[in-house]
């Protein structure tokens, strides 16, 4: 049985305040929540105060939006996996699109960051996903594929591992995958993932495309999804309540 894992990534928004003040108003709201793990990626300038408002023991985890894959040294404006970890950090998001796409990220870094993680027990959330014209030319299974085996390389423990299936084509657009097109591409992922390690089937893979509380219902009834990847519909207390309480 897959744990369903609700994770926000806040991105580039809100002030260290106005984290904390979204924290303690979910924290009621959701205290007799159970069967979902709910997970926070707030900005690094609010992780050291957020993790003090996250009890040990809650339903509550705290992760980060990057992570540096040396262990310290002249990398400026980098952070490591030590610093992340004294402050309460439990995940970490590696490959995001954006990561990928504003500052050139390959597999090959986004592999040193996954395998930085997992020396530091944190767990990675790898994603991998494929732009519009990759899916009109029909080539979506072939790149995901590609960005799995690179990225995954040399790892040897899929289960402390966590992926997370963006479409590029519906992070920050309103589109979404129809829940059949998100569920067939969960079902790869899946596929491939057995295929590299013989067995996948407790491997959690979150949904990452603009789930919103209108469609969490259709696609977290899919078989092979297991959560979301959440990023605007996780801004506001009300409407990442309802994610969670899906």
């Amino acid at each position: 049985m897959r744990k369903p894992l609700i994770a926000a990534n806040w991105k580039m928004h809100k002030t260290n305040e106005e984290s904390i003040k979204f924290v303690d108003e979910l924290k009621p709201l959701i205290k007799d929540v159970s069967d979902v793990q709910v997970l926070i990626c707030p900005p690094f300038t609010a992780i050291a105060d957020m993790g003090k408002h996250m009890e040990p023991g809650s339903n509550l985890w705290l992760g980060t939006q990057d992570i540096f894959y040396e262990e310290q040294g002249a990398y400026t404006g980098e952070i490591c996996g030590e610093m992340l970890t004294t402050l309460g950090c439990c995940f970490a998001i590696v490959g995001h699109s954006e990561r990928r796409n504003y500052f050139k990220e390959s597999n090959k870094i986004v592999n040193k960051k996954l395998k930085a993680c997992l020396k530091h027990q944190i767990t990675p959330i790898l994603c991998v996903g494929e732009a519009e014209e990759v899916r009109d030319a029909g080539n979506h299974e072939a790149f995901v594929q590609e960005q799995l085996v690179q990225s995954l390389d040399g790892v040897e423990d899929i289960t402390k591992v966590v992926i997370a299936y963006e479409p590029i084509w519906a992070i920050g657009t309103g589109k979404t995958a129809t829940p059949e097109q998100a569920q067939e591409m969960h079902a790869f992922i899946r596929k491939t993932l057995t295929e590299l390690f013989n067995d996948a089937s407790t491997v959690r893979i979150l949904y990452g495309g603009s789930m919103k509380p209108e469609n969490v219902k259709e696609l977290m009834a899919q078989e092979d999804i297991d959560g979301g990847l959440v990023g605007g519909a996780a801004l506001k207390v009300d409407s990442f309540e309802k994610l969670i309480k899906f």
